[in-house]
């Protein structure tokens, strides 16, 4: 891996002494360089060569859905199942991080930016047209009916539902795992750990990768490409601009830099505060119509459509049309699991990087409900009002549909209060939720190209995020996105063969921790009495409130020496065993080849000191209202334990009975 900065054997430089930024690069070179060559022959091609790349990629397309439409409807129910299980089994309770983290984001800034990132700009371009389609279109029986209707809106919630989120949230939750409680790179790699082991680094590793940054960038190309042929047709509505590709080309360089801007300004400032800002919108947006379209109406149709989906959702996630032969199969069903299978490592990577100290059961309930219950609410309230408005003969929305699908939203504001505000507000939401997928797309596809980097340069993330706008302009112009689209979702075929590796993988890997937290972890017996400790001293460590300055020369004095002892120890048997440390944390690594890395950390942790008042704050800004502990973990997994106070000969027996209990593991699987 490319890094010119601080690396952790290296002194320590300081700012003069670093070499420029824009020279610095932090790149898994093969990934990086590789991927980058791939997306650029791709545009090539689909730019020069369009007309024979749409007619290769609909052979392909056919194919896969002739003969392996039955693959794609088992495999996207299999990870529901699979999902669903781990949600109400007893690995629920385990912690996306150590067992004392906390989450980094607040409830309402975490839901924000899953529905950000996950569907909203394809709920906002497919909100009406999509059960409106189906009202018209129906897969069985005629179009134009109050059973059609019906019909419609259950098959825009299956292909909406939880089977959506449920695809994002095997791949999502697999990385968080490996990554915050195993210590692995947040990549699509390190989800193969429990399989192939430290071959993860090699060009088995390199491929998962680069197939997760092409699926990623043709993804975020194909909605940049929907997302400004809504903007054009807003901008139509609202001041006659002209449809057209030049009109298009112009909206997705405004656009592109502002996503870029964005990404230079970071995950916190950046994609946070522009999530927040979709889901604000959004809501204002859903509300108005709400309100001013049929309100009970609308109302009634949700609890209905939610029941009707509930009813249907087994025999529809089953439903192959085998005895009468369907191709409306292959152009929504499959088309929607191949599609949300190819998306996955671009959302699954950025829900999982937001979503570091969940617990397993929430990450999957929240993930699989909460964004679905709003999803149905959209869908309802836009499509609903849709269908509505055509069978009334208000305003012939099947017609517009048909014709083009990216003036169906508007046509329904059209025929509302205030359409001319509504319009406008609709098109600076698509704009934001494209910013917001442009630039969290570039933040997974830095992440993977740089070997889960922290502190990557800002360049790379701009430049993924310049080239996504690229390739939507360049298969604009050359008329190649619907190919690109397709090829797209014919690569999720083979990568749904990986995902099902990484459910195992995952249930490899949580059984083995489950087993030592409910059994071996009981039996580890604690640190033994030091002879030479008086009762009363040991009183005092475990009743002393100390301060944060005390814990740190307890990390540098006793704790410090207790590990030096242990790592000359080891390195004569023939170990390489490295010491970490920085401010309020030292650890001992001990690496042990395919069995992975033995991890004993300490770390300087905070807590309210208790007061007997009515309310305090969480998180006081100074450190009167604190005191500190020092708490032991080891990459076995059990939950962390107070060592404050522990004598040399307590921590090396502490760590010692850790490491035994890691190598009987480790041989016995």
């Amino acid at each position: 891996m490319i890094n010119d900065g601080e690396s952790v054997n290296d002194p320590v430089l300081t700012e003069a002494e670093l070499p420029p930024k824009r020279w610095r690069m932090d790149v898994n070179p093969p990934v990086f360089f590789i991927s980058a060559g791939l997306i650029l022959a791709f545009a090539i091609y689909g730019a020069v060569f369009s007309e024979h790349a749409a007619a290769l990629f609909t052979k392909v397309q056919a194919f896969i859905v002739a003969d392996f439409g039955w693959f794609y409807i088992a495999v996207v129910a299999g990870f529901l199942l699979f999902v669903i299980f781990l949600m109400v089994s007893r690995y629920g309770d385990i912690r996306l991080g150590p067992d004392d983290s906390e989450p980094d984001y607040s409830y309402v800034s975490w839901l924000a930016m899953l529905f950000s990132a996950g569907m909203g700009i394809g709920l906002v371009f497919f909100g009406v047209a999509e059960p409106v389609l189906h009202y018209s279109n129906p897969p069985v029986g005629e179009g134009g009916t109050l059973d059609s209707a019906r019909q419609a809106m259950v098959l825009t919630f299956v292909h909406w539902g939880i089977h959506a989120w449920a695809i994002y949230v095997v791949l999502g939750l697999a990385l968080a795992y490996f990554a915050f409680r195993r210590g692995l790179p947040l990549t699509i790699r390190s989800a193969l750990y429990p399989l192939i082991g430290r071959k993860i680094d090699g060009p088995i590793g390199h491929a998962i990768d680069i197939f997760a940054v092409i699926g990623t960038m043709f993804g975020v190309a194909t909605s940049l490409g929907l997302g400004v042929m809504q903007v054009n047709a807003g901008l139509a509505d609202l001041f006659g601009a002209p449809i057209s590709v030049y009109v298009q080309l112009v909206l997705i360089v405004v656009i592109t830099l502002l996503a870029t801007g964005s990404v230079f300004l970071g995950l916190d400032k950046g994609i946070k505060r522009l999530s927040e800002l979709n889901i604000t919108l959004a809501i204002g947006l859903l509300l108005f119509v709400l309100v001013a379209g049929s309100t009970v109406f609308l109302l009634q149709a949700y609890v209905q459509n939610i029941g009707a989906y509930l009813g249907a959702v087994v025999q529809r996630t089953f439903r192959l049309y085998a005895y009468e032969p369907n191709p409306w199969l292959g152009s929504w069903t499959l088309f929607y699991w191949g599609w949300w299978i190819a998306w996955s490592p671009f959302v699954g990577m950025f829900i999982a990087r937001i979503s570091r100290g969940r617990t397993i059961r929430e990450f999957i309930s929240t993930v699989l409900i909460v964004p679905v219950l709003f999803t149905f609410a959209w869908m309802t309230v836009f499509g609903n009002t849709g269908i509505e408005m055509d069978m009334a003969g208000v305003a012939p929305i099947a017609q517009v549909v048909n014709s083009d699908v990216s003036l169906a939203l508007f046509e329904v504001l059209g025929h509302l209060p205030w359409s001319t505000i509504t319009s406008a507000v609709a098109t600076l939401l698509v704009i934001t939720f494209f910013v917001t997928s442009a630039d969290s797309g570039a933040l997974v596809m830095d992440m993977i190209t740089s070997g889960a980097a922290e502190n990557s340069p800002v360049w790379q993330r701009m430049f993924w995020s310049l080239a996504a706008g690229g390739v939507a302009s360049v298969l604009l112009v050359a008329g190649g996105l619907e190919a690109l689209q397709t090829a797209a979702i014919a690569s999720a075929l083979p990568f749904a063969v990986v995902m099902i590796f990484i459910c195992y993988g995952l249930l490899r890997a949580l059984q083995t921790e489950g087993v030592a937290s409910a059994v071996d972890f009981a039996s580890i017996p604690p640190a033994p009495l030091d002879p030479e400790m008086r009762w009363t001293q040991r009183l005092r460590a475990i009743t002393h409130s100390a301060r944060r300055d005390e814990i740190s020369e307890f990390l540098k004095g006793p704790a410090r020496e207790a590990l030096e002892k242990v790592s000359r120890e080891l390195e004569e048997r023939g170990l390489v065993p490295q010491i970490e440390e920085s401010e309020g944390y030292l650890g001992l690594v001990v690496p042990h080849g395919e069995s992975g890395d033995f991890r004993y950390d300490l770390r300087s942790k905070s807590y309210l000191t208790p007061e007997f008042t009515w309310a305090s704050p969480r998180k006081p800004s100074d450190d009167t209202k604190k005191h500190y502990r020092a708490m032991a973990s080891s990459s076995e997994g059990e939950h962390s334990h107070d060592v404050t106070g522990y004598s040399q000969s307590q921590l090396i027996h502490d760590l010692l009975n850790r490491y035994a209990h890691f190598r009987r593991v480790s041989f016995l699987t």
